[in-house]
């Protein structure tokens, strides 16, 4: 089983450049093989501008064999080609967008089956903002107003990107989580990542991690460690 990397927002802004380093080292180093989803950022265009930013930040780390691999749509996220190409990766990247339109796109996909076999078999899953939402097993569509369910590789949380931006927006249109579940906002150019042998997840970057539990909002920043209620999944 891999690693989980959940980023708030604005990831390639550069205070996430340690944790992006650290995450590129866990699956392999330099070399190994960096695939860059935009899907969350096709309703508006910009899946191209995004993909080529991912791939130029990851260069800048280092990575020599990185590329944005074209799903876009159901019909590329079914694509045979692509799908062996992300399920090859040891390192799949979740951009920002539409979290709504990203996990319709992904939904029972052979791209899916490929990211959640990736991650079976030791990649790390990064998502910053929609992508972070979409691969928990729930997460908040504000398109829709509601909680719809996720990709489900993080079992137990639903992510609020940007969390210091929306939090008062977003926390009382969501009302009630499923059973065990946790609420969880993370800030812009900030990362959470489950790289501790114990289990607990560390905070990176620039801003704070809050996790809502039954004795109020517990705020955590970097360089910290803490543990979560849930359950990183091995299949699906």
């Amino acid at each position: 089983m891999g690693f989980i990397l959940l980023e708030g927002g604005n990831e390639f802004q550069g205070q996430l450049q340690a944790v992006d380093r650290h995450a590129l080292t866990l699956g392999g180093g330099p070399g190994t093989p960096v695939r860059i989803l935009p899907a969350a950022a096709a309703p508006d265009g910009n899946h191209r501008r995004a993909g080529e930013n991912g791939v130029r930040w990851f260069q800048g780390l280092g990575a020599t064999n990185v590329r944005a691999v074209a799903v876009i749509d159901r019909t590329s996220a079914d694509r045979a080609d692509l799908a062996a190409e992300i399920e090859a990766a040891r390192l799949v990247f979740l951009l920002g967008g539409f979290p709504g339109y990203l996990a319709e796109t992904l939904e029972a996909t052979r791209c899916c089956q490929a990211l959640l076999s990736a991650f079976r078999n030791g990649a790390v899953i990064a998502g910053s903002s929609a992508g972070a939402m979409v691969v928990c097993g729930h997460y908040f569509d504000p398109g829709a107003g509601r909680l719809r369910k996720g990709l489900g590789l993080v079992q137990g949380i639903c992510v609020l990107p940007h969390y210091e931006r929306i939090k008062s927006a977003w926390v009382e249109k969501i009302g009630r989580l499923p059973p065990d579940h946790a609420l969880l906002g993370i800030d812009d150019e900030t990362g959470l990542l489950n790289d501790d042998p114990g289990g607990l997840w560390s905070v990176h970057g620039k801003g704070a991690a809050t996790l809502y539990t039954p004795a109020g909002p517990a705020v955590f920043r970097p360089g910290q460690r803490f543990h979560l209620p849930v359950s990183v999944a091995s299949d699906s």
